[in-house]
């Protein structure tokens, strides 16, 4: 059972329910600041003690995990939301990140920002993040079948997608692109890939 002290005067009746709250807590801090947070942080948003945390996050890196995934699903519906009727391939994925890169939540984007580079590098082929990066990408409103993607194709895709987000985030540009440049960069160079690269059907 969860320790029933702290808590605002309303302690967690679970262990479920106590982490629930400390990664929205995460997330609330993190939105707020615009800034990496800390176990202490956490802690003291909630009225309870640095081990209370700790007891369910074994350090800052697990906390910060744990709020990006969190969000992870609400933001894979606002981009399918967005997309929907983008039927081309080199098109949907060409607006997929740029959409990603212009409205990447802040306690999802802290997590790949440029301050964390090593940390991102590691994880952008990790299986969490490929199955997240295939995700978005079956939620395109692209019949991937039809146009010769099969499962190892996309899988392909995916990282390819995977990796070039993780260049305009470690780097995003002095100034960052945003809108019609952006748009017109990744058409240009993603896009094209993605035609250029789009497998033959007989």
């Amino acid at each position: 059972m969860a320790r029933r002290h702290g808590w605002g005067g309303s302690p967690p009746a679970t262990d479920e329910d106590a982490v629930a709250r400390i990664v929205d807590a995460a997330v609330a801090l993190i939105d707020e600041t615009q800034a990496e947070i800390s176990i202490a942080d956490v802690a003291r948003s909630l009225g309870v003690i640095r081990q209370t945390v700790y007891r369910y996050f074994p350090n800052t890196e697990a906390l910060m995990e744990a709020a990006a995934v969190a969000s992870v699903g609400a933001f894979l519906d606002r981009i399918e939301t967005h997309l929907a009727g983008i039927t081309d391939p080199a098109a949907a994925v060409t607006e997929g990140l740029a959409h990603v890169l212009e409205t990447l939540p802040p306690h999802i984007g802290l997590l790949l920002s440029p301050l964390r580079p090593n940390r991102f590098s590691v994880a952008v082929t990790s299986g969490q993040a490929r199955t997240i990066g295939r995700s978005m990408l079956d939620r395109f409103d692209v019949d991937w079948g039809a146009v010769g993607y099969g499962d190892a194709e996309l899988d392909d895709l995916t990282e390819y997608v995977l990796r070039t987000l993780q260049s305009f985030i470690v780097d995003p540009g002095d100034p960052p692109s945003r809108g019609a440049e952006l748009r017109r960069y990744l058409s240009r160079w993603v896009g094209a890939a993605v035609s250029g690269s789009r497998p033959r059907t007989s």
